[in-house]
């Protein structure tokens, strides 16, 4: 297993190295045949009101699958702790996933996609604004796929959406848990031909 462990806000000892090294070792022990890397990034928030400021997150590579989980707490070992147990479910659910070919993914493509407008309530009474600088950067394959895949990968990643290009038209879409339950996805919206939409976000 390939570990790659790095930090921000904090400096990565041998100690915390060894601790990494161990938990995650323990996690994946029974995942050796299909995890080929693991990536660590470990922070600590400046700001003492943030609370949880103690942050990991783990990314393993699994058989092209991509499983990511992120715990914090108030100490760093602790959130060490609970990230590793939480990428050793992640990891069950995706093997189990690969052996039972018969399981079914709970929201089908027809129940994902709804035709509604974006409701102008989503942001309240706050002002929309963008960040004033882009603080971090990542890039990742992005392989054709159908709905279902996507759901899949979804509920395997630790976010809340997921971004990827629809097998069906070739287009960028985005996955995302609904606050009300269930799935919605955000597709391009064709244009009247001067690059404007005909009717709105679906």
């Amino acid at each position: 297993m390939k570990l790659l462990i790095q930090g921000n806000n904090i400096t990565v000892t041998e100690a915390i190295h060894d601790y990494v090294e161990q938990k995650l070792e323990k996690a994946v022990k029974h995942f050796q045949g299909i995890t080929s890397k693991v990536d660590v990034h470990l922070s600590v928030a400046r700001n003492p009101r943030i609370p949880d400021k103690h942050k990991a997150e783990v990314t393993v590579y699994a058989n092209g699958a991509v499983i990511r989980a992120q715990e914090g707490s108030e100490n760093l070992y602790a959130s060490i702790d609970l990230v590793a147990d939480k990428i050793a479910r992640q990891l069950r659910k995706y093997k189990e996933r690969l052996l039972d070919k018969k399981t079914q993914v709970t929201a089908k493509a027809g129940e994902v996609f709804e035709d509604k407008p974006v409701s102008t309530t989503l942001i309240g009474d706050r002002a929309p604004e963008l960040p004033q600088e882009v603080v971090r950067m990542k890039y990742f394959a992005m392989p054709p796929m159908s709905v279902e895949e996507a759901l899949e990968q979804l509920q395997l990643v630790d976010h809340d959406f997921y971004m990827f290009r629809n097998r069906d038209t070739n287009e960028i879409n985005v996955i995302y848990i609904r606050n009300h339950g269930g799935y919605g996805v955000i597709q391009p919206h064709q244009t009247n031909g001067n690059g404007h939409s005909n009717n709105g976000l679906h």
